[in-house]
């Protein structure tokens, strides 16, 4: 038996004992934010809810430039860096159905700012191929 065989056999057991895996719109996408104004989280919170987006994570974090010039002593000295970075970002990360992607971005910029202007955050998205463990999402 080769390698692409047991691959195959072990996806049709997984899509056997799991029963979302026939939805209309599969297609699902990971969006993450690093919002750097801490205090607009509850209200991008409160967008995805009106948008139907009822699973979202948000992290504390901190941004590379506040890391390296206030907690390795052997960059203390790069004041620049600390001028820039904020004392607290958020970084939320959330499974959305595609079809609701768009809409969400907007409603983040709306929210926090032109994500293309510096200081405000930045966002990304990613394809994701397989969920387990958030059904409402998925049968929206």
């Amino acid at each position: 038996m080769t390698a692409q065989s047991l691959d195959s056999a072990a996806d049709r057991a997984y899509d056997s004992a799991h029963p979302y895996r026939h939805l209309q719109d599969p297609k699902m996408q990971l969006l993450v934010a690093v919002i750097n104004h801490a205090e607009l989280i509850d209200d991008v919170m409160a967008g995805f809810i009106e948008l139907g987006i009822t699973g979202a994570t948000v992290l504390e974090s901190k941004g590379m430039g506040r890391v390296i010039s206030q907690e390795l002593p052997i960059f203390a000295g790069l004041t620049a860096l600390s001028a820039k970075s904020r004392v607290a970002n958020r970084t939320i990360f959330c499974i959305a159905a595609e079809s609701k992607v768009a809409a969400a971005i907007a409603m983040i910029e709306e929210t926090c700012g032109d994500l293309n202007t510096a200081g405000v955050g930045i966002l990304f998205t990613l394809p994701v191929s397989r969920v387990i463990g958030l059904a409402s999402e998925l049968e929206d």
